[in-house]
């Protein structure tokens, strides 16, 4: 059984192997998806809890309000950022799956989406330790998303290259 640590290490330096990862059942993969957006999750609340993004409550009646029920906001600011990367990360690992369904075509390699779903998510590594850099290191623009998606695109193209060829009509 694969390890979520050599999977880890596999999507960031061995693209090609994550074709082999496309028949990983989909528990194994959804499981290494949740690690991501534990990645994800885990910065910006610790912004909230340090108080850093406190800076957007400027009037004083809605300040006294929210440190009386602040025990209640932390686990519910928590949950919602859970919640909201968990729908974000799945949706763009289904973008990603479409395009590398649609690259499967053109480079006339057999997959379906359901494998190409397993190797975006495995693709979507770089992209999301970029994106936490980015937010760690206060970078947001447009132009931030921009190497992520580079990045995905050109994994999920070496991986798409050790789909099996589909054989020619005679």
């Amino acid at each position: 059984m694969v390890k979520h640590k050599q999977i880890f290490i596999d999507s960031l330096i061995h693209p090609k192997k994550l074709a082999a990862y496309r028949l990983l059942t989909i528990g194994k993969t959804i499981q290494y998806v949740f690690l991501l957006i534990a990645i994800l999750t885990i910065y910006p609340y610790i912004q909230f809890l340090t108080g850093v993004t406190e800076t957007s409550f400027n009037i004083q009646g809605l300040t006294e309000y929210v440190k009386d029920i602040q025990w209640l906001l932390y686990p519910f600011a928590l949950v919602l950022l859970t919640l909201s990367s968990t729908i974000l990360l799945f949706l763009i690992i289904s973008v990603y799956a479409y395009v590398g369904v649609v690259l499967l075509k053109l480079m006339h390699r057999r997959g379906e989406y359901r494998h190409m779903w397993r190797t975006a998510a495995l693709a979507i590594t770089w992209s999301t330790l970029l994106t936490v850099l980015f937010s760690i290191l206060n970078i947001t623009s447009i132009f931030s998303n921009l190497p992520g998606i580079l990045i995905t695109i050109s994994i999920l193209i070496l991986a798409s290259t050790k789909y099996p060829k589909i054989p020619r009509k005679k």
